[in-house]
């Protein structure tokens, strides 16, 4: 991935990467809450991606190798997020990208949604994502998260390696799982807690999107349960919804053939 620095408008520098085709359709991945880029490594080694698309990714604001400051008030608006996907569309001249937004990332989409709308974008990829915040749809992973935002640090340790671990049904290598433990560890429990503290989102704008929706889900998934996928899917006019039986929060890694497949079918379709 070759990697740059991106400014977004209130001056905080985002941590940008791109890989593939630069003439093909272009795909935007948006990763999830205490995450980074790094968690599309098997999308952005894929060939059959990397040789027909154009793949861009970044790393949201307080997380993986963007800034990180400690003002909770820059984790506090909407728009503060609408504007950072904006601004890698325009580093990078995006045209019409899909956007892939995983878990915490579908309410990213939302607010990039609600800001700037939908003529800028062909689809969107929904996977395992939070489209609203109704504790309905939590699965047991998510009581994991006080304490990696909280100030002691053992619990903290803990409590990330069971949310790592909690993201994934098929776990991952040894090595993978350090490496997915290591860039969780990056983000500061401040920082966490100013994300997890952002006001609700009752996912109203589910029912304006006029653009190609793909809604993936992992039927065994232990942070956003199953039922809020379906409910996204039917909610979305005309979304495809796409189950992942024995899969967890993370089908991109779990089932990456089937989930590259899915997406270039997808982000091919919705270039007509």
């Amino acid at each position: 991935m070759i990697g740059r620095e991106i400014l977004s408008p209130d001056g905080l520098v985002l941590a940008g990467y791109e890989h593939g085709n630069r003439h093909g359709p272009e795909i935007l991945f948006i990763h999830g809450f205490s995450q980074c880029s790094l968690c599309w490594n098997n999308q952005f080694s894929s060939p059959a991606l990397a040789k027909d698309f154009r793949l861009i990714a970044f790393d949201i604001r307080g997380h993986g190798a963007s800034e990180k400051p400690a003002d909770v008030s820059r984790y506090a608006e909407d728009r503060l997020f609408a504007d950072d996907v904006h601004s890698v569309m325009e580093a990078y001249n995006l045209r019409r990208p899909v956007l892939v937004g995983w878990s915490y990332a579908g309410r990213i989409v939302e607010d990039y949604a609600e800001a700037y709308g939908t003529s800028r974008i062909a689809g969107i990829s929904y996977v395992c994502a939070r489209t609203n915040n109704d504790p309905a749809y939590n699965g047991p992973g998510t009581e994991f998260l006080g304490d990696m935002s909280g100030n002691d640090l053992d619990a903290n340790i803990r409590a990330t390696r069971a949310f790592v671990r909690a993201c994934y049904e098929k776990q991952p290598s040894p090595e993978e799982f350090e490496t997915v433990f290591d860039y969780n560890m990056r983000v500061p429990p401040g920082i966490r807690a100013a994300h997890l503290g952002r006001p609700a989102s009752d996912g109203g704008i589910l029912a304006k999107l006029d653009v190609p929706v793909l809604v993936t889900q992992g039927s065994e998934d232990k942070l956003v349960l199953r039922g809020l996928g379906e409910l996204t899917a039917r909610v979305v006019p005309g979304a495809r919804l796409s189950i992942y039986d024995g899969i967890g929060h993370a089908p991109f890694a779990e089932d990456a053939a089937r989930f590259n497949r899915e997406l270039a079918e997808f982000a091919r379709a919705v270039q007509v």
